[in-house]
Order: C-alpha cells, then sequence, then structure tokens
C-alpha cells in the first residue's frame, strides 16, 4: 500500500523533497494534481512543464528530433555526428524547470525507456536538467484505465505518494474560486458525490469528479432558473445520476450558508432556530470556510464580527449544547487559520470564548460542558 496524503500534505512533501529526488503520485483523473502542482511551483518561481506521455507516440517527442551535425576536426578533415535538436519544452536559458510526466502508466514502452535516463540522470539525449530541476510524474490508479505496466527499476527511482485530497479542501478551493454557491452546497451536503463514488465505471458513462464540477459551475454561474436543457447538460458533464441528485439538490434546497449567516444574521435567524445538529454542523463549517476564503471590506468585517458573537450567544442560550461544541471543535482543529485570525482582530470575546471553553473541555469535559453551555 502507498503512502495516503492529501493537498496539505503535498504541498508540504514538495517542500521538504530536495530537486534531485523524483516524486509519484498515484491517484484518480480530475482530483487536481496538475493544478496544485503548477500553483504551487509557480509560486516559487518555477516554470511547470506538462507531458502528456499517455499521448505520445514517438520518443522523439520527448528527446527531439536526430539530425546530422558536420564539423571539421584539427586536421581539417570533415567529421560528422549524430545530434537531437532539443524539444520545444526543453530549457534554452540554464533555469531549473519542474517537469511534469503525466499518465506515465499510459506511455508506450518506448517512451518509459527515454524516461528511464531522464528519471536517474536528469539527461536527454545527453543534454542534461538544468541544476535544480525537479521530476514530477502522476500514474492513474484503477480498472477503469488502460494502463501500462511499470517497470519495477523505473518505479524504483520515485518517492511514491497516494494523493487523496479532502472534501474540505476542495470546499475551501472553490470557495476560494467563487464556484457557484449550488454547486457549493451539494457537495458539502453530498461530499461522495464529488468523486463520483456513488457510480461504477461502465465504458464511455460519465462519471463525476472534482474537474466536472467545476465546469458544471462555469455553467451555473449563468443560470438562474434551471430548465430541462440544463439538466441535459449537467449530465453530460457528471453522469445521470450525480446531475439527478444535483438538480434535485439546486431546486428543493434552502440552507443558510455561513455568507448567509455573517452578512445578512438578523433574515437567517427564523430559519436556523429549527436547524437540527447535523444542520448546525453544515453552517458550522461553512462559516469557518466563508471566514477563511473571502475577502471583506472594513463595513462587512464589523458586521460579521457582529453576527458572529450574536450566533455564538444564540447558541448558548438556545441551549444549542451540541452545535456550540461543533463550533468549537472546528475551532480548535485549527483547519481555518485564516477564520481564526478574523476572530482574534475583530471578534476577540468570541475568540476567548472558544479558548476559554476549549480549556475548560480539556481540563473536565463531563463537568464543564453542563456549565459552560448553559
Amino acid at each position: 500500500m502507498n503512502v495516503s496524503i492529501n493537498t496539505t500534505e503535498l504541498k508540504e512533501t514538495l517542500e521538504l523533497t530536495p530537486s534531485d529526488q523524483n516524486i509519484m503520485l498515484v491517484g484518480k483523473h480530475g482530483i487536481g494534481k496538475s493544478e496544485i502542482l503548477t500553483s504551487y511551483f509557480n509560486s516559487k518561481g518555477l516554470k511547470v512543464v506538462t507531458l502528456f506521455l499517455g499521448q505520445m507516440a514517438d520518443p522523439g517527442d520527448i528527446i527531439g528530433i536526430p539530425s546530422k551535425v558536420e564539423k571539421q576536426d584539427a586536421k581539417g578533415k570533415a567529421t560528422s555526428r549524430t545530434d537531437f535538436t532539443p524539444p520545444y519544452w526543453f530549457p534554452q536559458d540554464g533555469q531549473p524547470i519542474v517537469l511534469f510526466l503525466d499518465e506515465l502508466n499510459r506511455a508506450r514502452p518506448e517512451i518509459l525507456q527515454t524516461v528511464m535516463d531522464l528519471t536517474l540522470n536528469r539527461k536527454l539525449a545527453g543534454k542534461a536538467l538544468p541544476e535544480g530541476s525537479h521530476v514530477i510524474s502522476a500514474v492513474n490508479d484503477g480498472d477503469e484505465y488502460q494502463l501500462t505496466d511499470l517497470d519495477p527499476a523505473l518505479v524504483s527511482r520515485f518517492n511514491i505518494y497516494e494523493f487523496k485530497p479532502t472534501v474540505e479542501e476542495w470546499l475551501n478551493w472553490a470557495v476560494s474560486e467563487k464556484l457557484d454557491e449550488r454547486v457549493v452546497n451539494f457537495i458539502q451536503d453530498n461530499p461522495t458525490w464529488l468523486d463520483g463514488d456513488n457510480c461504477e465505471y461502465k465504458g464511455l458513462d460519465k462519471s463525476a469528479d472534482r474537474r466536472a464540477w467545476k465546469h458544471v459551475s462555469d455553467i451555473m454561474l449563468k443560470v438562474d432558473v434551471i430548465k430541462d436543457i440544463h439538466k441535459r447538460i449537467i449530465a453530460g458533464i457528471v453522469g445521470v445520476g450525480a446531475a439527478a441528485a444535483f438538480i434535485q439538490s439546486a431546486q428543493q434546497r434552502n440552507a443558510i450558508t455561513g455568507k448567509d449567516l455573517l452578512l445578512k444574521y438578523d433574515k437567517t435567524l427564523k430559519t436556523v432556530e429549527r436547524y437540527q445538529l447535523h444542520e448546525f454542523a453544515i453552517l458550522n463549517e461553512s462559516v469557518f470556510r466563508f471566514l477563511e476564503n473571502v475577502s471583506l471590506n472594513e463595513r462587512e468585517k464589523k458586521v460579521a464580527a457582529e453576527n458572529l458573537g450574536q450566533y455564538i450567544d444564540f447558541l448558548r442560550t438556545k441551549k444549542k449544547r451540541e452545535a456550540l461544541a461543533n463550533f468549537t471543535t472546528i475551532f480548535d482543529k485549527g483547519t481555518y487559520e485564516k477564520a481564526i485570525a478574523f476572530m482574534v482582530v475583530n471578534a476577540p470575546e468570541v475568540y476567548a470564548m472558544l479558548n476559554d471553553f476549549v480549556d475548560s473541555l480539556t481540563i473536565s469535559p463531563s463537568s464543564t460542558t453542563k456549565s459552560q453551555m448553559n
């Protein structure tokens, strides 16, 4: 079994791994491998070159085209040799790059042989990659893919990790990228649909994945009233089952989001008062996610801080004990660092209360739960 890492752990792994060590990521298609790698390395000032090895038919696509080079030796005698014209992607300026070898286990055997020297010696046809260059590969894993068995000697040249980004990481990304709220809400309520876990692959049947939900959002941002044509379009993106579940959710869901609660508290209170615990859990996560990913102006910060305080007071005074405990648990995990920083600066009373509550639970959970939540 390969070691499993999420998005946060992948970034930490990239930070710690020296450039002369190769990394292989194992995972499904459409989970954001190339996007995350490109974003991370671009932030470090490195160019990412992606080669889709499964689409290459000839080693020349990687090493370049052979050509005859004629020279004269010291005695004036003509000599010739074969050299390779560097391919389009090969760095000519001496600056290090990140070479991302996607679909490694869908490549032809002759392509894989070309990759061998690259992964061991950082060379292609005798030409060395610039010092500090990284080589990272990605492979698809699953019975639904047409795959090539990899040579153990090639596999041994990589540090191998199974990449499993969490639903929470995708939701945070979706909010920060301003995906359609109906898509975000649906995945928050139905996380198993994010990676198509509710459906079995059958030939050309479409199934949902993270890339596909971004495409759905692109469609939905243009749609106010869902019509039959929209249902068909979405089904072609994520499959019939996922589309049906999403459409039903988008048409029926009347849930309050973190944005609604913090910016329009008075209009949401009547609905929130009727919430059950599982609905509070979703709302609490949405509050943290909103504060984590959205930039607010000074007026909005003031409104959000006041409404956050009112919400916490509501949970305490209305004896919503389990809901307050859930909110405090999310706070204590420390996952949403920007949200916590917002509380420190803009809602210090809330921050202090949550910290006191966490401390009291650490000392005596059974006794303090009652005293803190009453």
